[in-house]
């Protein structure tokens, strides 16, 4: 890895490496010249500029008030498209990488009197760093963490000396009955205007997300962050589906036009022009290659716009969402 960084990247170096649970290694980041960090929001995210051209985001779990350091810790998922893997097995100590800024697509609830933290595995993550801001504040918080098993707890009997993880409640799949995770009951006890934040596998978060419906829940204080795609989600994979058609997107700043057949992506057929649009998850979670749309009507499927902000229709993921008009003229 070589070269300047651009203005939005800059260049770390691993300081330390630890692995911390079973497939998992916690990684610190420090500025490579020894300066501070640009200060982050609680369950904010950077993204890493990895060999052979992957980007790559993943949440931050330390304090955001140390700006000394950045905090990542990753599942190594070897049937991913090997982000994990590289991560793994190439960022040993003093290797020097590029990062993009935070970016904070999973705030916390600013307004909720009192908060559930609920995670899954590694989606712990940017939940503590919730937890260490909410523990330094007048709001109460909880914390739960649901694994398969006590060798996957990220952190292990370390966990709890982490800031704001003192009373973590830790439900395993494979341990006693009585401790394993009971959403239904565990919702039902929170105080009214408790706001969720549930972050973990698409499982954990829809079933989550159901059951505070069913019950009830505001949607207002329903928030949750995908570390993936959802399958389930019509082009929710990255990648076009049988009743695709073609379609034109036009490139405002030089009025070329480009046709994207029912097989290709937006970003796939950009690319095969030699238009290359900077991209990560390729899934329409992380928000990367987010594009202006100047005119033309959107077909998203993204996970990362709101609602509201796909109906506004000015902007889209090219690489997943497709277009409902025949054209989409691009600020590119």
């Amino acid at each position: 890895m070589s070269g300047a960084p651009t203005p939005a990247r800059r260049w770390v170096r691993v300081d330390r490496r630890e692995r911390i649970a079973q497939d998992i290694v916690a990684l610190d980041l420090v500025d490579d010249e020894g300066g501070e960090l640009p200060a982050f929001e609680a369950g904010a995210h950077i993204e890493l500029f990895l060999p052979g051209g992957m980007i790559r985001p993943y949440s931050l779990y330390g304090d955001p008030a140390d700006r000394r350091r950045y905090r990542i810790a990753v599942l190594r998922e070897p049937a991913s498209r090997g982000g994990s893997v590289a991560v793994h097995d190439l960022l040993l100590p003093w290797t020097r990488l590029q990062i993009g800024p935070p970016k904070a697509r999973f705030p916390l609830d600013a307004q909720a009197p009192r908060v559930l933290l609920l995670a899954g595995g590694i989606g712990l993550t940017p939940l503590l760093s919730m937890a260490a801001v909410l523990a330094q504040g007048p709001r109460p918080f909880a914390l739960h963490l649901a694994c398969r098993s006590a060798a996957r707890v990220p952190f292990g009997a370390g966990l709890r000396d982490l800031p704001g993880a003192t009373d973590a409640v830790v439900h395993l799949d494979d341990g006693e009955p009585a401790q394993r995770l009971d959403l239904p009951a565990l919702l039902a006890a929170q105080p009214p205007d408790t706001a969720l934040q549930v972050c973990g596998p698409a499982g954990l978060i829809d079933a989550a997300l159901a059951e505070a419906r069913r019950q009830g829940w505001p949607e207002s204080r329903l928030h949750w962050e995908r570390f993936a795609a959802d399958p389930a989600q019509e082009g929710g994979n990255g990648g076009p589906v049988e009743e695709d058609e073609a379609f034109e997107v036009e490139l405002a700043h030089s009025g070329r036009v480009i046709s994207v057949r029912a097989d290709q992506t937006v970003v796939e057929a950009l690319g095969a022009e030699g238009i290359e649009i900077l991209t990560s998850c390729g899934e329409g979670v992380c928000g990367t290659c987010l594009t202006r749309v100047i005119s033309g009507e959107p077909d998203h499927r993204d996970q990362y716009l709101t609602p509201e902000e796909q109906a506004a229709g000015d902007q889209f993921l090219p690489c997943c969402s497709r277009a409902k008009s025949g054209r989409l003229v691009l600020d590119l």
